[in-house]
Order: structure tokens, then C-alpha cells, then sequence
């Protein structure tokens, strides 16, 4: 048994029949694949990321934490589906069943992850006629962006030949403890909490005093403070059905973006762009904030020997989006140095050793008070803490292949929740990137448009860094011309 985090628990009692807790996405594989085909490659695989034949066991009343265990009953028909696109089988449908799919949660009775083979792409713009799709859904619980990369290693392989894969091993199988056993070992583990209490106030007076320091000695402004964010029209109470779309963009060409500001990285490039779609969405409803949009940006806690470990391991930077500046090269100086600034705090506070205070909240009791939040709709009666959330993962720049067809696009989809009701996870694979937000549908019923305005805000972004690039090339020939003279 394996008892979960305070973090990942938290995916747990924020879930409810309106608000799934589960990431995944959308991945298109090249050319016709048999359903049969598909079932038994995973069928052969599955055994290679233990968590996917693990369920949830909890504690009575719900005082200590759920813990995987192995499913005695696992049987992979539960969590492999297959459907086909009506015609005509273009990206519309496509994204709509995407929508529909990513608007359920989990059975919470089962391992909690599904794949759904879908057939019948024939109108996909660059993609054959006759294409699958695979839309993945995994719990939150178990898996954050980083462990989702040991599905894709189960998933696909480098060459078009599947590799060998080694046989399970044998083992004893354990027995899914009763309500007596998981008491004693609820009473254990909330018996120990206490200890832990004087070493996480440690290290929280230590991340303010290091905090302080840059404020007061550096002159380091302190990122957004949490409720301080402006309220926009994707920061209320969200209901169940989903919108979800992505844009594809060149991965080269949005690398190039960032040499015009010095030191900038392709992560600042891709905030711009999404700052930018976030601006023109919001000029154009008259909901444009006068202060800048706040996102939360996780950032990985692994260390490399946690490289392979499931689960939850992350914090996170609190972002200013510059969305008050118009000007997309300016805009990017600006995210370019709040992204400094929050590394800078997040160096200091020691995020990883603060998220212990995660395992200090009683999980009972936090789910009472999700619930209630819920439905007393709070999200509508104060400041967001953030904005949205955008989170960068990035994949292989090979090309990969599931049982020799050629993984063509890979697009992320991520939750949302009360008063936090836009993400959108980006994803690098083989020279493209995906960006693909996710919002509720009474928020965002136009979520086609902004996905339109992600790919815009890129070109806009492009045209001024030319602009700019050909007005310093004009300069410096002039210079060299009064040189010459």
C-alpha cells in the first residue's frame, strides 16, 4: 500500500460531479489501426506503470488519506473504450467528443484512468483519411505532467518496430486491507502529524526571512500576493460540460521569438503569446482588467531520483501576464523579468519543503470544505488567488510510434475548478507545439475563438520582432554608412 500525498489528496476532495480532477489529452495517430490491435498492444504494455492497475482504498470516515493498492479484480476492458467520429470526421467533431469526454470523472471504484480509441478522422486538416485518435484521461491523484511522460514511454517507441517488451513478474498479490486495518493505520499516521509540525515551521520562518531579504536588501518586488488577482469572466463558479480546442504552432520559429529580448526563454515566449489571446479576448468583451492577469505556472519539484516516481511533485510560480501592455516585444520584457523574480522567491521559499503542510490538513475535513465552498459559490464573492494556469511540458523532439503508426500531434487537456476556470497545458513534440486550453462552457462558450487568437497573438508577436529586427539592421547599416564617410 501506498498512502498519498497531501498534494495529490488535494486532486481528491476538489473533485466533484462538476468538476473532474483528471489531466490527459488528445493524441492523432497516423494512418487506419485495428481496435483489437490497439487493446492488445496495451494489453502487453499496461504492466510497465504499476499505477495503472492500482485503485483507491480510504480510510473509514474519511480521517487519514486514501491509499493505492493493487486491483484484484483489474480488467483492462474497464478502461480502454472505443468510438468513431460522426462524419465528416473533421476537427470539429473531433474536438466536440474531446469536450464531452473531458467533461466526466473517473470511476473512483476502479483504477482511475481511461484511453478512448477513436476511429473515423477522414476530414482532419493534415492528417490521412481514415486516422485514430487517442483520448487519455488519468486522475490528477496520481500523475502530474512529468510522471505523464512514463505513459508515453509505455505508449510509444522511437522506431516504427515496437520494442520487446519483458513479461510482469510473478508477485503476491496483496489483500485490500478492511475497515480495521486502515483504522490503525489512519490512527498511525495522524499520530505522527504532530512531529512534523516544528520542522515545517522552521522552514517557513526561514522561506520569510529569505523572502524579507530580497524585498529589503535586493529591492525585489514580492510576486502577486495570493486574492490579489483581478477578476475576470473565467474566474467564477464553473458548471460540468467542458470546452476544449488546442493551436499547433512551429516549435523553431516560436524558439526564434525569444533572441529579441536578452536572456528571454522560450517558456516567457510562450506566456507572451498566451498573454497576448488572453488581452484581445477580454479588450474585445470589455472585460480587460486594469491591472495585469495572474497565472500559476508549476514547476517541477523532482529531484533525479524521483525522475520515475508517480504522483504529485510540484510547486508554483505566480506570474504577472503584462496583459496591460499592448505592445507584444515590451510585453515579453516585462514577462521576461517576473519570470526572474519568481524564480527567485521560489528558490527561497523551499517550496518543496512547504508542501508538507499538505499532509497536516485532515482529508475528511478538507473535502467538507470543498464541497461547501462549492456549493456557497465563494469563487464569486472575492479576488481570485490566480487567474488561470499555464503549464509547460515538454516531449521528445523525435518522432514516435505507437505499434508502427506515427504519433502526429499530442495535445494536452488539465482541470479547472471553481473560480479558476481556464487552463492551458502546452506541450513540445517533434518540432511543433501544442496549446491547448480547457474552460467550462459557462464561461467560455467561445473558446474556439481564443484557441483563434493563441495563433494570432504568435503571428503578431512574429511580425513586431521582424518589424524590429529590420528596423535595427536599417540602423546599423546607417551607422556603418556615416562610419564609411
Amino acid at each position: 500500500m501506498e498512502a498519498l500525498s497531501g498534494l495529490d489528496a488535494s486532486f481528491l476532495f476538489l473533485e466533484t460531479e462538476k468538476i473532474p480532477m483528471h489531466i490527459g489529452g488528445v493524441a492523432i495517430l497516423e494512418g487506419s489501426m485495428k481496435f483489437q490491435d490497439f487493446f492488445d498492444y496495451i494489453q502487453q504494455r499496461v504492466h510497465l506503470v504499476p499505477k495503472l492497475r492500482q485503485k483507491l482504498v480510504y480510510a473509514p470516515l474519511n480521517l487519514d488519506q486514501p491509499s493505492w493498492v493493487e486491483d484484484p479484480e483489474f480488467d483492462l476492458h474497464h478502461h480502454i473504450r472505443h468510438t468513431k467520429l460522426p462524419a465528416p470526421g473533421g476537427w470539429k467533431e473531433l474536438r466536440y467528443l474531446a469536450s464531452q469526454l473531458f467533461s466526466n470523472t473517473l470511476n473512483r471504484e476502479q483504477p482511475l484512468w481511461e484511453f478512448i480509441f477513436v476511429e473515423g478522422l477522414d476530414t482532419v486538416s493534415q492528417v490521412p483519411k481514415g486516422s485514430v485518435a487517442l483520448i487519455s484521461k488519468v486522475h490528477h491523484a496520481g500523475f502530474d505532467g512529468k510522471s505523464g511522460t512514463d505513459l508515453m514511454a509505455m505508449l510509444y517507441d522511437v522506431s516504427p518496430i515496437p520494442r520487446p517488451i519483458p513479461a510482469p513478474q510473478l508477485k503476491h498479490r496483496e489483500e485490500i486491507p478492511g475497515k480495521v486495518n486502515m483504522m490503525v493505520r489512519s490512527a498511525f499516521h495522524l499520530a505522527s502529524k504532530p512531529g512534523k509540525l516544528p520542522g515545517l515551521i522552521w522552514e517557513t520562518g526561514k522561506a520569510t526571512f529569505k523572502a524579507g531579504y530580497l524585498a529589503q536588501v535586493h529591492g525585489i518586488k514580492m510576486p502577486t500576493l495570493p486574492f490579489s488577482a483581478p477578476k475576470t469572466p473565467f474566474n467564477d463558479t464553473v458548471e460540468q460540460e467542458r470546452k476544449w480546442n488546442s493551436a499547433m504552432l512551429d516549435l523553431n520559429r516560436v524558439k526564434s521569438l525569444r533572441h529579441i529580448v536578452a536572456g528571454a526563454t522560450l517558456n516567457d515566449v510562450i506566456l507572451t503569446i498566451c498573454a497576448g489571446a488572453l488581452r484581445r479576448y477580454l479588450l474585445e468583451k470589455d472585460k480587460l482588467p486594469d491591472k495585469p492577469l495572474v497565472a500559476m505556472v508549476p514547476v517541477s519539484t523532482r529531484t533525479k531520483h524521483e525522475k520515475n516516481a508517480m504522483g504529485n511533485q510540484v510547486s508554483a510560480m505566480y506570474i504577472q501576464l503584462a496583459t496591460d501592455i499592448e505592445n507584444p516585444i515590451k510585453r515579453l520584457e516585462k514577462i521576461h523579468i517576473n519570470t526572474l523574480v519568481g524564480k527567485l522567491y521560489q528558490d527561497a521559499i523551499d517550496a518543496k519543503s512547504l508542501m508538507g503542510f499538505a499532509e497536516m490538513i485532515p482529508f475528511g475535513l478538507a473535502g467538507v470544505a470543498t464541497r461547501f465552498y462549492s456549493r456557497a459559490a465563494l469563487a464569486k464573492h472575492h479576488n481570485p488567488f490566480f487567474n488561470l494556469v499555464i503549464t509547460n511540458v515538454p516531449g521528445p523532439n523525435v518522432p514516435l510510434y505507437l505499434g508502427g503508426h506515427k504519433l502526429l500531434a499530442n495535445m494536452g487537456a488539465a482541470p479547472i475548478f471553481d473560480g479558476m476556470g481556464l487552463i492551458i497545458p502546452v506541450f513540445s513534440y517533434n518540432g511543433t507545439i501544442t496549446i491547448s486550453p480547457t474552460s467550462a462552457m459557462n464561461l467560455m462558450p467561445d473558446l474556439d475563438v481564443f484557441t483563434k487568437y493563441l495563433l494570432e497573438s504568435a503571428n503578431e508577436m512574429e511580425s513586431a520582432v521582424l518589424e524590429k529586427q529590420t528596423a535595427m539592421a536599417a540602423f546599423n547599416a546607417l551607422l556603418n554608412d556615416d562610419k564609411l564617410q
